[in-house]
């Protein structure tokens, strides 16, 4: 790996895991807090309206980036959400979080893409690796924070949240300090500001199929991460909620260089979404039937394995297929869907849990979620093995997949 781009990750992978650190220390205290003021729905909503603020800067992003240039415009996304957290700690009620919680996700929908872009423009051997070690520090992050949480249990909410606030800022000056300007493949001066030209981005290789199951694993994804802090206060109460996200944490600190290695050196990215979304099936499976501690931490070791295998593969899949000039327009395309997922699954998340509860059928939320997985892993599956039938009989050789290499 060149210097620079070494350099560059480095700078990246601090910067995204100081912002999992932050996003994990107070987001499972956040939700059961609200949820037991006020409903699981409402503890939804508040998180919902992060996605919502993430959706909307979708349509910014580009124009943004063509203004300021990607590390720059990196620095401005993670500025509005740092403050936006600070602020967090001193207001009350839903409707001022809710606006908070809406700059939150706008200034992440700003940044999250744009250091995914900076990654695929890294040489093309070195990026499986890049997107890989980006995966591990967003868990490493997870792990963090998820472990500091249990700290700031019963702290007060202005003490949370300025020392989240701090640690933004420490990402915001890692960015600028690591990542250098970006001069080379700006889009053109005329980019207006707002554009839903950015879903254009999908119109690549004939892979729309898998931007829309982009959509549906980030619902899934989001379903865990509202609702196991909901899950854990009504039937595992002796544990701390961020309990979960340790777990997570270090199984795919164990188990995500060599999963992903394996599978992606010997199956098409279509096969490896398929086991990743066949796992968070049987995990959401095992959470519904058991709803004790012994089935929340198995479960939590096999649902990794969505984030392993989906995320990463996806990745690569889009950098391979969209030429450097258009990367700007598929992260956006990217994010837009992974908002709009994260956005539905925030909401229904919250919604699913109280009506397992009214219904008097606990684990109804997580059997709903797995049908969906379920589905999402056979259709992944019959769309890649169509895929790599269309090459066997037009004659097309696969281009040799990628793997993971060492710095």
């Amino acid at each position: 790996m060149r210097a620079t781009e070494k350099r560059t990750l480095i700078g990246i992978n601090a910067g995204i895991s100081l912002a999992h650190v932050g996003n994990y220390i107070y987001l499972p205290i956040l939700v059961p807090t609200l949820a037991a003021a006020h409903s699981g729905f409402w503890a939804g909503f508040v998180i919902f309206l992060t996605y919502v603020g993430r959706l909307l800067s979708t349509f910014f992003y580009e124009g943004v980036t063509a203004r300021l240039g990607n590390r720059n415009g990196v620095i401005v996304g993670v500025l509005i959400e740092a403050f936006a957290i600070g602020l967090m700690g001193f207001v009350s009620g839903i409707p001022l979080f809710s606006v908070l919680a809406f700059f939150v996700g706008f200034g992440s929908g700003m940044s999250f893409p744009g250091l995914k872009n900076i990654i695929g423009k890294f040489s093309e051997e070195y990026r499986p690796k890049a997107f890989a070690s980006f995966q591990m520090a967003c868990q490493l992050g997870l792990l963090g924070g998820a472990m500091l949480g249990g700290v700031f249990a019963g702290v007060d909410l202005r003490v949370l949240f300025t020392v989240v606030f701090a640690l933004f800022l420490v990402y915001c000056l890692a960015a600028f300090s690591m990542i250098p300007v970006d001069l080379e493949d700006r889009p053109e001066e005329a980019t207006p500001l707002f554009s839903a030209a950015v879903l254009k981005g999908l119109r690549v290789g004939g892979g729309a199929q898998y931007f829309l199951l982009s959509s549906v694993f980030w619902v899934l994804a989001v379903t865990f991460f509202v609702g196991m802090p909901l899950h854990m206060s009504e039937f595992v109460p002796e544990w701390f909620p961020s309990v979960p996200f340790w777990i997570t944490g270090v199984a795919l600190l164990v188990l995500q260089f060599p999963t992903f290695k394996f599978m992606i050196k010997r199956f098409e990215p279509g096969h490896v979404m398929a086991v990743g979304f066949g796992s968070v099936f049987a995990a959401h499976m095992l959470f519904g039937a058991g709803r004790s501690a012994t089935w929340v931490v198995i479960g939590c070791v096999i649902v990794v394995f969505g984030d392993i295998l989906f995320t990463p593969s996806f990745d690569l899949w889009v950098s391979k297929k969209m030429p450097k000039d258009r990367l700007a327009k598929a992260m956006g395309a990217m994010h837009f869907f992974r908002s709009f997922g994260n956005m539905v699954g925030s909401l229904t998340a919250g919604l699913l849990f109280d009506l397992a509860i009214k219904a008097g059928i606990p684990g109804l939320n997580w059997y709903i979620a797995g049908a969906v997985a379920l589905l999402c892993a056979l259709f992944s599956m019959v769309n890649a093995n169509r895929e790599t039938a269309g090459k066997r009989v037009t004659g097309v050789v696969a281009e040799p997949r990628a793997e993971p290499v060492e710095s």
